[in-house]
């Protein structure tokens, strides 16, 4: 499968150089590079355990390229690739591409560089071909398939969602898949998804039917996931001038019925004025443990994104200056009490440019959840082409 993989990638490529595709304006590229310099606080007992400094300097930078090739009518390729580099003053827990992607079932990584502060590889993000037609899209290869209406977690979303604390990643990974979006009128359509497993037996498989009511929209959805049969809801709509928004999902196992589980968020947003912009948002995360019953080891594997149960986040962000915004986003973990707060202001130089500074700090009593985070102060600066 990865050599199918690679073929496919390196066939790409060479039609995308190639005179004929160059000629005929069938052939886009663009994309974008991203560094992200920060400085880190890790606590003591945490850099003492994994052998880190208390303070390092961290730099992680991103070149991402998005070719595509228009092949007929509709219809078309995609490529996303990405170079990641990661230095740091000292050894690093810092992990620079998540590994073992479950929905991905070739690995199109490869390591450059590794070593205790130096971190280089490259990889293939994005490959797939879609089809478009009267009757709706049809796609094949590593794509991204986004469910869900929450702002900061996303239940029903089951391929790979960013966790909440990450400042540095921007694209979810891809999942390899066969995907059919039926369009069944205005504002409705039914999505089907077959994610192949390297064991046939365990290949993941969902639908997905959106449509809209009354100003409302809402989907519900259903399918097979890590061998656990997933039911579950969202709805997103406004309330006078209000935005509000909710999903949910029930996740139930044949085979170990006391792991059953039920995850949800309900939020709410405002658009106050034309500079002033608020969020809230609660989740429940029946997955998640009490304290001191936390599953740690789930969390480095990269199999949950939190460890408790109760969850709340409150974001505002103004705009300052036409080029300048700032935001201020406070999580916190309500089960024992550990949270982090996010500081963030922004300067668009241009369409293409933009120039941020940032930081975030974790608290909490030790061995709560968000303690073993580090606090960082970064800047960020990206170009898009």
């Amino acid at each position: 499968m990865r050599r199918i993989w690679l073929t496919s990638a390196v066939g790409f490529i060479v039609m995308v150089l190639s005179p004929a595709a160059s000629s005929q304006e069938m052939f886009r590229l663009n994309g974008y590079v991203v560094t992200f310099p920060s400085y880190l606080t890790t606590n003591s007992t945490i850099a003492s355990l994994f052998g880190s400094a208390h303070e390092q300097f961290v730099d992680v930078s991103r070149l991402r390229l998005r070719p595509s090739l228009m092949m007929w009518e509709n219809g078309y390729f995609m490529l996303e690739y990405e170079v990641n580099a990661a230095y740091s003053t000292s050894s690093s827990i810092y992990q620079n591409q998540s590994v073992n992607n479950p929905r991905q079932i070739a690995d199109l990584s490869w390591t450059v560089v590794e070593g205790s502060r130096w971190n280089i590889i490259h990889f293939i993000d994005r490959l797939y071909f879609r089809q478009s037609t009267a009757i709706g899209d049809f796609t094949v290869g590593r794509q991204r398939i986004s469910w869900g209406t929450g702002r900061v977690w996303n239940p029903t979303d089951l391929f790979n969602p960013l966790n909440p604390t990450s400042f540095s990643k921007i694209e979810k990974d891809g999942v390899d898949a066969l995907l059919a979006k039926f369009v069944l009128g205005n504002f409705s359509d039914l999505s089907l998804v077959f994610n192949a497993k390297e064991n046939f037996r365990e290949n993941n498989f969902g639908f997905r039917f959106r449509s809209n009511v009354k100003g409302f929209d809402f989907s519900a959805m259903s399918g097979v996931f890590d061998k656990r049969i997933i039911v579950g809801a969202d709805f997103a709509g406004s309330i006078f001038d209000a935005g509000v928004r909710g999903e949910g999902i029930y996740s139930t196992s044949e085979q170990y019925p006391a792991t059953n589980f039920v995850s949800l968020i309900l939020g709410t947003d405002n658009q106050f004025t034309d500079k002033l912009y608020a969020l809230a948002e609660y989740h429940f995360n029946g997955r998640g443990k009490t304290a001191g019953l936390y599953d740690f080891q789930g969390l480095l594997k990269g199999e949950i994104l939190n460890v408790g149960r109760h969850y709340v986040v409150a974001q505002v962000a103004y705009l300052v200056h036409p080029l300048v915004s700032v935001s201020m986003a406070a999580t916190r973990n309500l089960d024992d009490e550990s949270g982090f707060t996010a500081l963030t202001a922004v300067y668009s130089s241009s369409d293409e440019t933009s120039l941020s500074i940032g930081g975030q700090n974790f608290y909490g009593e030790p061995f709560t959840e968000y303690w073993y985070y580090p606090s960082s102060v970064y800047l960020k600066f990206d170009f898009y082409f």
